[in-house]
């Protein structure tokens, strides 16, 4: 770890930190309260895959269904007018809207195999998102004098990573310029975190092998797709705990209830500083 005590952490004039863990743990609460303390860079995944990766194949989709409408077609057919996502990183619903939901065409459902073909697209921008935050630190750096960073992954990091393989590339990138911190779900969190994706989906991105096994157990062309994500995404909840802890070998973790107490960004540092901590004692 590029912060062996913690010590190092709280002496650090530079702290870089990568958050990992399932969606609504408080990866982008934390990143937001250090934000707002003034001092540190967030790099936001998801942002990242929406603008830079994504960006194109939402605002393509989003012309495909003006082009519909030959009021819209003709003004997009002379320039006439622009159209693009609105994404940010507290609204990411341009970029699940495009990665979609299979089942049901008459229930707003994609087709498997072109449900797959998006979830292939969003597995490589991830990727390349994640890979892109050695080149985001020295940007924070040299453009805005930010020596302080912190990376908010998505709840899908644990979907693009091999936590089995101790030189997976990109958590090896990560570790080698940031710490990572996995933040650790309670059992109980599972039902609340259902219901929350069910109101608000996130982005979602899913192993192929995880996704056709789940398609061939319960999908179908005349699937509900509400209900197909909701199961898939339960099924995932389950299937990532093991793998987030693996991916733990490479920083530290910390707990969502310990993350709910937080309030400004002396309680991150001293949050993280524990963490450190904590491992040391149970090496």
């Amino acid at each position: 770890m590029i912060y062996e005590t913690p010590q190092d952490w709280t002496d650090a004039t530079d702290r870089r930190v990568t958050f990992f863990g399932m969606s609504g743990l408080g990866k982008t609460h934390l990143s937001q309260i250090l934000r707002a303390g003034g001092d540190w860079f967030h790099y936001s995944i998801d942002y990242r895959i929406g603008t830079a990766y994504m960006g194109e194949y939402i605002a393509d989709e989003l012309k495909r269904h003006a082009m519909t409408v030959p009021y819209l077609a003709r003004l997009l057919r002379s320039d006439s007018i622009y159209i693009g996502s609105n994404i940010t990183f507290e609204n990411l619903t341009p970029l699940s809207t495009y990665l979609g939901k299979p089942g049901d065409p008459s229930k707003g459902g994609l087709p498997i195999a072109e449900y797959a073909r998006r979830q292939q697209l969003h597995e490589r921008a991830e990727v390349n998102a994640l890979l892109d935050t050695p080149a985001f630190i020295e940007r924070a750096r040299a453009l805005y004098g930010y020596g302080n960073f912190v990376c908010d992954t998505g709840g899908s990091i644990v979907e693009v990573v091999d936590p089995d393989d101790p030189a997976d590339p990109v958590m090896e990138t990560l570790a080698a310029h940031t710490l990572p911190v996995w933040i650790e779900g309670r059992p109980d969190h599972a039902d609340t975190l259902i219901d929350r994706f069910t109101r608000d989906p996130k982005p979602m991105c899913y192993r192929p092998e995880f996704l056709t096994e789940h398609w061939d157990r319960i999908g179908g062309d005349d699937v509900d797709p509400d209900a197909f994500m909701r199961d898939t995404y339960a099924a995932a909840i389950h299937a990532r705990e093991p793998r987030y802890a693996k991916m733990a070998r490479w920083g530290v973790k910390v707990s969502s209830a310990d993350v709910e107490t937080v309030r400004d960004p002396g309680d991150v540092i001293d949050l993280v500083a524990r963490a450190i901590g904590n491992r040391e004692t149970d090496a």
